[in-house]
């Protein structure tokens, strides 16, 4: 039976966006991201304009997604979080090519990517019953 940090990590490379939490000056600090899953890594590329790379770098992250606007009929609803060390990262072109294509523009800037890896060292999931709308 896969651990909670296992499960986490495989239902993330389920969904494509999810959002980066910590902290900036004391304070929460929630981030959005495009994600994929590597070697049990999660690897995230936000735009450089926004400058959430340069809070998440060298900070313990916590990331999250869910399926709760994609799950189908029937399916089960979840929502996961894994929290880890999070570093600037060098993708592969094999990663890059996973991510797929870029926005052109965020909030009118140019996108730049910047490419972000979490090791996980905790994670937590929750599932509904399959209910549409039980959460």
């Amino acid at each position: 039976m896969p651990s909670d940090e296992q499960l986490a990590v495989g239902l993330l490379g389920r969904t494509a966006h999810g959002r980066a939490a910590t902290s900036l000056r004391a304070l929460p600090f929630l981030a959005f991201a495009r994600h994929i899953v590597a070697d049990g890594r999660v690897l995230l590329r936000m735009p450089r304009s926004c400058g959430y790379h340069q809070v998440c770098a060298g900070s313990v992250v916590a990331y999250g997604a869910d399926n709760l606007n994609s799950a189908g009929p029937g399916e089960s609803l979840w929502t996961v979080q894994v929290v880890g060390r999070c570093d600037v990262h060098e993708p592969s072109a094999d990663e890059i090519d996973r991510f797929g294509p870029a926005p052109r523009e965020v909030d009118g800037e140019p996108f730049e990517p910047v490419y972000l890896r979490i090791e996980p060292q905790f994670g937590s999931v929750h599932f509904t019953d399959g209910a549409a709308g039980s959460l």
